[in-house]
């Protein structure tokens, strides 16, 4: 029987975040979803703590949308879930997700929040959410899901080092308005901890605003490793 839904989880040294999240996913996968894993060369436990606990466990190079369109590939659900490998997800978001999908959406995304204490952190994610309402384009942390038939359609994820989300909401966007759903996943606030709050808030916004005036994505995931526009 085709599942309605498979996730697609891409990974990379995800050991310590991996767990949480297939168990927040075990009674989703219960019901009948598809669970993909997408390990892009992992070198800790991995693939190790994801055996047995998805239904596919696959292999490709690195690199987050070449892993998620080689699920997508393989994937035999009615619709794909993109889901990054140190999300949370309460049993009310998935319950909001499956009613919605009974409905047929073209696409979708969720509301998001940081996981790290602290009010900086939550109008941070506040705001990533307004944003995406307001502007209907979502990043990858707010799990977009979307028809495989459509995803298909449009080629996929480009397989670019950074922005493959924006691109690939802003071309759905020309077709229909995503759903925006709550409650909010919960995205780990390690990278915004790392390098600072507001130095990270200004590189997103700088690194976005060069992408729309055409800076290439290449050049882009440089200063996105460096956690520097400058």
């Amino acid at each position: 029987m085709t599942p309605l839904l498979s996730v697609v989880i891409p990974v990379r040294n995800e050991a310590q975040a991996l767990p949480y999240l297939l168990s927040d996913l075990a009674n989703l996968r219960a019901a009948g979803a598809e669970l993909i894993v997408v390990d892009g060369g992992s070198s800790d436990e991995t693939c190790v703590l994801a055996q047995g606990r998805v239904d596919l466990l696959l292999e490709s190079e690195p690199g987050r949308a070449l892993q998620m369109n080689t699920g997508a590939a393989l994937a035999q659900g009615e619709y794909l879930w993109f889901v990054h490998a140190d999300t949370r997800v309460s049993a009310e978001s998935l319950r909001r997700l499956q009613d919605a999908l009974q409905k047929r959406p073209l696409w979708g995304r969720f509301d998001v929040r940081l996981s790290g204490p602290g009010l900086a952190l939550w109008v941070i994610g506040w705001m990533i959410s307004l944003r995406s309402r307001l502007t209907g384009v979502a990043s990858g942390d707010q799990g977009v899901f979307v028809s495989k038939s459509a995803f298909l359609a449009l080629g996929g994820y480009a397989e670019i080092p950074l922005m493959e989300d924006l691109q690939l909401c802003r071309r759905l966007r020309l077709q229909a308005r995503p759903r925006c759903l709550r409650p909010p996943l919960s995205t780990s606030s390690r990278r915004w901890e790392q390098h600072g709050i507001w130095r990270t808030v200004v590189l997103m916004w700088c690194l976005r605003l060069a992408y729309y005036c055409g800076v290439s994505p290449e050049k882009l995931a440089r200063q996105y490793r460096r956690g520097s526009f400058l």
